[in-house]
């Protein structure tokens, strides 16, 4: 892990050297990803699958292999199984429309959990508004996991979907994502998981979990902003309308009828961020090469060493504590405002996210106006942690 090849954490933050732990919201890119965008503008900008001129051809032939990185880094079957859409958010709202239409009607049940973060509750809430269906919610234990047996009692003949987070953005909790997608498809209910929070953290395989659809934003997996995955199982996208109507997505129009296109392009209205693809692909091959076991590993050593820095403040609330994490940690101490601690941390130079996180039923679940939230990147350090607990205990003595 070469931090060199991070330019942004040469900066300094109110004269101190950045200290970025805010990786959850988005992390930092590689030159080598920096290079990529400045190198697809400066040579082969032209729009893709339209005309047969070289630069048009040869931005085709880097979206589509940046297709089929995507396809190997997920362990997707097919290439047709990747859907490029804006980010997680934009691929669930593409989902719960599609999958609504064709299969949601009243009375028909959407489960999700306690721990989702909004973009994992609202689009399924209008669905539910929309065809009068029901939001089904998974409780917590009191250990703030899933509750799995209160999962399995919610599935039911009226469930047409489960979708759940494999990795909480407020908790860092990592779900048991396959016990839930076996227990689903023992009802033959498809399940959905949200691996916003995953996919630059732990390995992932599609087939190896045999979900039905996977999404995930490439800003949060050391790509460009602005662009995300929506996979699906062949067999749904195939019987799946499409979510939005345009260029690309059709085969042939005609005032009285349109025939869509082919998989995976019916679902890809419009021209795509062929250039994001393209930097994306770069940093899928970072990630690799570097090795996600090895991420893992480390992260898991900088949470764990976090935890029990953390611990030793007075008057610490550390929330799912012991509990296995992908790189997150949130916590408050005493009633200081996590606001208030957020600010003096960034006068430090220290950057850490504060507040619902995107995730007020959990948050008013916690019953805490909010949490502070820090999460690790592969860059970071356990000299930065340190820092970052000096730092915290200052702040903590100011406001007390």
């Amino acid at each position: 892990m070469n931090r060199a090849d991070f330019p942004i954490l040469n900066e300094q933050v109110y004269n101190r050297p950045l200290v970025y732990f805010d990786n959850a919201a988005t992390t930092q890119k590689p030159q080598v990803v920096i290079d990529a965008i400045a190198e697809a503008y400066s040579h082969w900008n032209a729009n893709i699958h339209r005309a047969v001129h070289h630069l048009s051809q040869v931005a085709t032939a880097k979206h589509e292999q940046a297709r089929q990185r995507v396809a190997d880094f997920l362990g997707a079957a097919s290439a047709k199984e990747i859907v490029f859409t804006k980010g997680t958010t934009d691929s669930l709202n593409m989902l719960a429309f599609s999958f609504g239409e064709a299969f949601v009607r009243e009375g028909d049940e959407i489960i999700v959990s306690q721990l989702e973060h909004h973009s994992n509750i609202v689009p399924w809430q209008m669905l539910c508004e929309r065809k009068k269906a029901v939001l089904k919610v998974i409780p917590l234990r009191e250990d703030l996991s899933l509750d799995i047996h209160a999962f399995e009692a919610l599935l039911s003949e009226r469930t047409r979907l489960v979708s759940v987070a494999h990795v909480s953005n407020v908790l860092g909790i990592i779900n048991p994502v396959a016990e839930i997608i076996r227990l689903a498809h023992a009802h033959n209910i498809p399940v959905c998981i949200d691996s916003a929070q995953s996919a630059a953290h732990l390995p992932v395989n599609v087939q190896e979990l045999d979900c039905d659809f996977f999404v995930c934003s490439a800003h949060k997996m050391y790509g460009p902003t602005g662009l995300g995955v929506l996979y699906g199982k062949e067999k749904w996208l195939e019987i799946l309308p499409p979510a939005e109507g345009g260029g690309e997505m059709i085969e042939h129009v005609r005032f009285d009828h349109t025939t869509y296109n082919t998989l995976p392009y019916k679902f890809e209205a419009g021209t795509p961020d062929f250039i994001g693809t393209a930097a994306f692909a770069q940093a899928l091959d970072y990630i690799d090469a570097i090795g996600r076991d090895t991420i893992q590993h480390y992260e898991d050593k900088l949470t764990c060493y976090a935890e029990e820095q953390l611990a030793q403040i007075p008057g610490i609330r550390l929330y799912a504590a012991g509990l296995p994490k992908a790189g997150v940690i949130s916590f408050n101490v005493a009633d200081i405002h996590p606001f208030d601690l957020g600010t003096l941390l960034d006068r430090q130079g220290i950057a850490v996210r504060t507040g619902h996180h995107c995730a007020e039923p959990l948050i008013d679940y916690l019953g805490v106006p909010g949490t502070v939230r820090v999460s690790f990147a592969l860059y970071n350090t356990t000299d930065e942690i340190e820092v970052f607990i000096a730092s915290l205990r200052k702040a903590v003595n100011m406001l007390s």
